[in-house]
């Protein structure tokens, strides 16, 4: 099972967590460059900046020049600067030691960090937190109870990732990933001999999602994503997949039982109608009594079918 991180294991509703400046600066000045830039951004990361800084009582401006760069992050000019905001893939000559080890600090403790530059030097560094959704945890050991291995996708850093796997006891996680990887990563287990289902939410994860084995949509997610997946959860609580995973299971287990009793009525049925008791005992079958024993295998299939209504998943 290969989940996305956002929205699926975690609430998608990430929050201002920190914010750490270099000296020269304040932290509402740093907050004003880069909430001013990421309201430019539809991403959940630049809501939680904006939101945070609105709440600290932080005056916003209107940036121009905005680009946004794909898995790296932001960029654009707010009063007079030139200003980036993003991960290190985006934002260049980061050699602050201090700086370094608060940011591995706080992707220690599963947050997400993204470092802020003004005028080509990293000033300072903002840390946001999706919190895990309180229904994760047992969805995950109901997942690993069925056998299934875990594996998370994610754009954060490599150690925000290992600490949100480590705490959520999955069995594997790619980081960093870019959108376009997600489809790349799907295919690649499926030429390992894996069976994939992909959870997903967003407008990136559709191709992910048609491409696995089983698609998995979030309710709570994109059209988008709901129309490539083949299961929606409508509430999305991963939980859901246990129950789906379980429902399958005895769907099929049904469908083999009544296979079996078909074959069972037509191999005794079929040889007897054709006499083959007759040389022995004179013995040939009614067409009443045939066309009853017909009735009666439909009417065991339909009753041992039935029985799925009162399955506890």
């Amino acid at each position: 099972l290969v989940i996305d991180k956002t929205g699926t294991l975690t609430e998608g509703k990430p929050k201002l967590t920190a914010v750490v400046t270099v000296p020269g600066i304040d932290d509402a000045k740093l907050l004003r460059l880069a909430a001013s830039l990421e309201r430019g951004s539809e991403h959940p990361l630049a809501a939680a900046i904006v939101s945070g800084a609105q709440e600290r009582g932080v005056e916003l401006t209107t940036a121009s020049a905005f680009e946004s760069k794909t898995g790296k992050g932001v960029s654009g000019e707010v009063d007079d600067h030139k200003v980036s905001l993003g991960n290190q893939a985006l934002v260049q000559n980061f050699s602050d030691m201090a700086l370094k080890e608060q940011a591995e600090s706080l992707r220690r403790l599963g947050q997400t960090v993204m470092l802020v530059s003004v005028d080509g030097a990293v000033v300072g560094l903002i840390a946001v937190a999706d919190p895990i959704k309180d229904s994760t945890p047992d969805a995950i050991k109901q997942v690993h109870e069925e056998r299934i291995r875990i594996v998370m996708l994610t754009g954060d850093s490599e150690v925000t990732a290992r600490a949100v796997a480590s705490k959520l006891n999955l069995d594997d996680v790619y980081a960093e990933v870019l959108p376009q990887q997600k489809l790349e990563i799907i295919k690649r287990l499926q030429s390992e001999g894996h069976k994939v289902a992909m959870a997903g939410d967003g407008i990136n994860d559709a191709p992910a999602l048609a491409q696995a084995d089983v698609g998995i949509a979030m309710g709570t997610g994109t059209d988008v994503a709901m129309e490539s997946g083949a299961i929606t959860l409508v509430k999305g609580d991963l939980r859901g997949i246990v129950r789906a995973i379980r429902l399958s299971r005895a769907t099929m287990r049904n469908i083999k039982q009544n296979l079996f009793f078909a074959f069972l009525y037509n191999a005794l049925g079929i040889p007897i109608a054709a006499g083959v008791l007759y040389p022995l005992s004179g013995v040939l079958l009614s067409p009443m009594i045939a066309a009853a024993a017909m009735s009666f295998s439909s009417v065991s299939v339909i009753a041992n079918s039935l029985r799925l209504r009162k399955l506890s998943i």
